[in-house]
């Protein structure tokens, strides 16, 4: 739980979970973190990913309002997103947006729940309790090949799995906000769980008051 200037809530996770059992009003849970909100950077400019003039402008254009596309969650995005994320001028003009998201949620919100790659330990390195939850990438790309044909996209699931094996490397070798738990982050394996499972153990740790 991160506590904004406002007294806002912030419960910050890195995987499912279901916002709403916690009794809080939620702003974009899910879209709002670096990895995600590069996703609209990419299709905001129809351009090499690696053009880091064209990326920085684009991400000086976003609003919340972009939040909303249709498209964020498709598997050339997410190659793209990581690809993006790694330009430093991006990464800034995220942090900024991120940042004042969660502090003054869009909408009257009274939190936020964000998830991505660096939440604990780049974005909001303050916050009471640190989630990080991760899965073998076995386990991943299996339930990413699941959302991707549920949602009727094309997906082959040895491509999901590949493509993830080689953003997973791209983002821990980064320099500027690679992917790593926070030391003091709550490290939660969900590869044997399911997502009930997941919200128990990680609102059993935030009650304890661990964080």
């Amino acid at each position: 739980v991160y506590s904004g200037k406002d007294g806002t809530k912030l419960w910050q996770f890195d995987g499912a979970a279901e916002p709403d059992r916690l009794g809080i009003s939620v702003a974009g849970a899910g879209d709002v973190n670096h990895d995600k909100f590069a996703d609209l950077i990419v299709g905001a400019w129809a351009a090499d990913p690696n053009d880091p003039v064209l990326a920085e402008a684009a991400a000086k254009a976003r609003t919340p309002k972009d939040l909303e596309a249709e498209d964020l969650r498709t598997n050339a995005a997410a190659d793209a997103a990581s690809r993006v994320s790694a330009v430093p001028g991006v990464r800034a003009q995220l942090l900024k947006f991120q940042r004042h998201f969660a502090t003054d949620p869009p909408g009257g919100a009274k939190g936020t729940v964000l998830d991505g790659r660096d939440i604990g330990t780049v974005v909001c390195p303050d916050a009471d309790a640190k989630l990080f939850i991760t899965a073998t990438v076995e386990v991943r790309a299996e339930r990413r090949f699941k959302e991707l044909r549920e949602r009727g996209l094309d997906a082959i699931h040895g491509r999901v799995l590949a493509d993830m094996e080689e953003r997973d490397a791209r983002d821990r070798d980064r320099a500027v906000s690679p992917l790593e738990p926070a030391k003091d982050a709550y490290q939660l394996d969900t590869s044997d769980l399911d997502a009930d499972q997941v919200f128990a153990a990680a609102l059993g740790f935030i009650r304890s008051g661990n964080g």
